[in-house]
């Protein structure tokens, strides 16, 4: 049954009378799809009532008998069910979303509320709604904010949304567990979608008694609102932030002035803006002059809009004050997080990826590392790929974009955030500090990682050493981004922080208009790291010092490279992370220690030393070096699954030298020559025809 009403009662004198809607599916027959007999209620994202975007009603489960919704997916992406319900555009008084749900044991639930019926852009979605599979609510605009929800049985849910103060507030039974202000403060559907962010991918969730009631507002001739108030950067305790706010014309007349306050940790700050022209129902975002510094513990940020257009108060004081709650994360002393980003080239989804780990070195640059690990694809050919990196992540991801905090739970790259600031929390067992030294000439990276230990334990912990840069660029068509979010595949939008939205970009972006961040370059002596420079027992206090080397392309932009170390725990995650550019390293200075190796470095774009031609190889192929010293060179095959075809030792070889390669008995595939110059390996890929 479905039902819409108009309630007599009102929330406060301006406010009109609300309209209520409700459905709880019982009149409808289980088994068919839930458009067509809807009578217009439901559609899809498509707009095509009836099809595999609809929803079949189901009489399996129900929280008033007999019918529901059931909603299931178990690919990456999610659907094809893709639900929705227009509200009309509400962005003024009051509504209430409101329905019974049970979430499967060990499943996930998904929602968005879409800012207009366009349905593409990402700047459309106010607000995404994960159920997750631990038990937890979390919005993807709001990483700081999470609600328990039960599993394998019905509970209520409810948000209620004064748009006037852009308060959202989310009650599970009936209880709340808090609320925001969102970005978006407009909505005009809602879109019900099964899809899981975590792996193995299993959305499982029935919807009933779905209710809404919107209650509109009445304009007033002088209304000035602070209807969002932020800031910009992380919610970490110490960071000095300018708060940012938007100002809503909910009055008939044109704003032309106005005055605010900001109050904050005993301390308030004004700032007059004259010279608006801010017409009814607009609104304009706005950068507070001066800056707050975050303090722990749980505070309020007040703000007040006063003096309109030069009248002290205005006609509906209700809306002039917005508070916001702050409780900044107080990060570990030493602590660094390092994400770990499963992308490729080859990967349409995977600009997602990018984009957000764009957003986190914005927000959390000082506390957080990104290393974005390709992977080749298959049969597409990505040349950032550093093997061992890349087998390593494979065995730990099941999809591409993957990320992994601190080598945490497998994630979606848009959930990455609420992990970081948890991760941040922890205290680490010991910092990093990275040193080095650097020819230029030769090109030697030499680095030294001093792990001093903040409490005793033993060398089950593990060090390893990461080579990333940022800014790569690239003309082999290895280098061109596959674009699922292009309007010709997709009709979803993913804007990054320069405001480049991959809508309007092609399917395949060319390598020349593509850049790189955070690419991993090469690693040591492992994924796993090494223990083998570590004593059994480490006393709180002690300094362990492992040296690495690296000898860096030139086509590497020694500029743009960071050197980050990493502290492995016991059970496989990253216990902290330590990071710093070459000067920066060269700064520190480099400590002799205890020599754990080279990393295996990505050689794909260094044909100056080494190549390999023909490639793609019949019956034999031809090995190039060219070295600039005396240098001790062995060489070796590998099958991909790691297993030797053919090694030798070439002894010292100096300048240029080739070596014949026949490979008419191998078997057609993808090979791995492995190059080792003075204990340097070097890895590229034979294709055998």
């Amino acid at each position: 049954m479905k039902k819409i009403l108009l309630l007599g009662s009102v929330f406060f004198s301006l406010l009109s009378q609300a309209q209520t809607f409700t459905d709880n599916f019982d009149s409808y027959t289980a088994g068919s799809y839930l458009g067509p007999q809807s009578s217009g209620a439901w559609t899809t994202w498509t707009n095509a009532p009836g099809s595999a975007n609809d929803v079949l009603v189901s009489s399996a489960d129900a929280a008033s008998m007999p019918n529901s919704l059931h909603l299931t997916s178990t690919v990456q992406n999610g659907g094809p069910t893709d639900l929705v319900r227009h509200f009309g555009v509400v962005n003024t008084g009051q509504f209430s979303l409101e329905f019974n749900m049970k979430v499967a044991n060990a499943s996930s639930a998904y929602f968005n509320l879409q800012k207009t019926a366009t349905f593409t852009a990402s700047s459309n979605y106010a607000l995404d709604a994960f159920f997750q599979e631990d038990g937890t609510l979390t919005f993807d605009q709001h990483p700081e904010f999470s609600a328990a929800f039960p599993h394998g049985t019905w509970f209520n849910f409810r948000l209620e949304i004064d748009f006037n103060l852009n308060k959202w507030e989310v009650f599970i039974n009936n209880v709340s567990a808090g609320y925001f202000s969102n970005s978006i403060n407009q909505i005009e559907a809602i879109d019900i979608y099964p899809v899981d962010n975590t792996s193995p991918y299993n959305a499982d969730f029935f919807i009933d008694d779905f209710t809404t009631i919107k209650t509109p507002y009445t304009l007033q001739a002088r209304n000035g609102s602070v209807n969002y108030i932020g800031f910009d950067g992380g919610n970490i305790a110490t960071n000095t932030v300018p708060p940012t706010f938007r100002v809503r014309n909910l009055g008939t007349t044109a704003i032309t002035s106005f005055d605010i306050a900001i109050d904050y940790n005993g301390s308030t700050l004004n700032h007059s803006y004259t010279g608006m022209n801010l017409a009814s129902l607009a609104e304009q975002s706005f950068t507070f002059p001066s800056t707050i510094t975050l303090v722990s513990g749980v505070n309020n940020l007040n703000i007040s809009i006063s003096n309109v257009n030069g009248q002290l108060t205005d006609d509906d004081s209700n809306d002039d004050t917005s508070v916001l709650v702050i409780n900044p994360v107080v990060p570990a002393a030493g602590k660094m997080v390092i994400t770990e980003e499963g992308t490729g080239t080859w990967c349409g989804w995977c600009v997602r990826g990018a984009v957000y780990m764009g957003f986190m070195h914005h927000k959390y640059d000082k506390y957080w590392t990104g290393i974005a690990v390709h992977n080749a694809g298959s049969p597409a050919y990505d040349p950032m790929v550093v093997p061992t990196y890349d087998s390593g992540m494979a065995s730990l991801i099941a999809g591409y974009p993957t990320a992994l905090v601190d080598r945490g739970s497998a994630i979606d790259p848009s959930q990455m955030e609420s992990d970081i600031l948890t991760r941040l929390q922890v205290a680490p067992k010991a910092t990093l500090l990275n040193g080095a030294t650097w020819d230029p000439v030769l090109r030697e990276l030499n680095v030294s990682v001093s792990a001093n230990f903040l409490s005793s334990a033993t060398n089950a912990y593990k060090i390893a050493c990461v080579i990333s840069e940022d800014s790569v660029t690239g003309t082999a068509s290895g280098y061109a981004q596959h674009n699922y979010y292009s309007s010709s595949s997709q009709n979803q939008h993913i804007i990054d922080l320069n405001g480049i939205d991959y809508n309007s970009l092609p399917a395949t972006i060319p390598a020349s208009q593509m850049v790189y961040d955070h690419v991993a370059r090469a690693i040591a002596p492992s994924f796993d790291g090494t223990n083998e420079c570590l004593p059994s027992t480490i006393n709180n206090g002690e300094t362990h010092v492992i040296n690495f080397k690296f000898t860096l392309p030139s086509t590497w932009d020694e500029n743009q490279i960071k050197i980050v170390s990493m502290l492995i725990a016991p059970d496989g995650k990253i216990d902290n992370g330590g990071r710093a550019t070459i000067s920066e390293a060269v700064t520190n200075g480099y400590v002799t220690g205890c020599n754990a190796g080279v990393g295996e470095i990505l050689m794909d774009q260094v044909d100056d030393v080494f190549k390999i031609a023909p490639n793609p190889a019949t019956n034999a192929t031809t090995i190039s070096i060219n070295l600039t010293k005396d240098s001790d060179v062995k060489l070796r095959v590998l099958d991909m699954s790691g297993k030797e075809i053919t090694a030798r030792n070439y002894g010292t070889i100096n300048g240029s030298s080739t070596i014949d390669m026949n490979t008419s008995k191998f078997e057609a595939g993808v090979y791995l020559v492995e190059l080792t110059v003075n204990n340097q390996k070097m890895t590229k890929r034979l294709i055998i025809k």
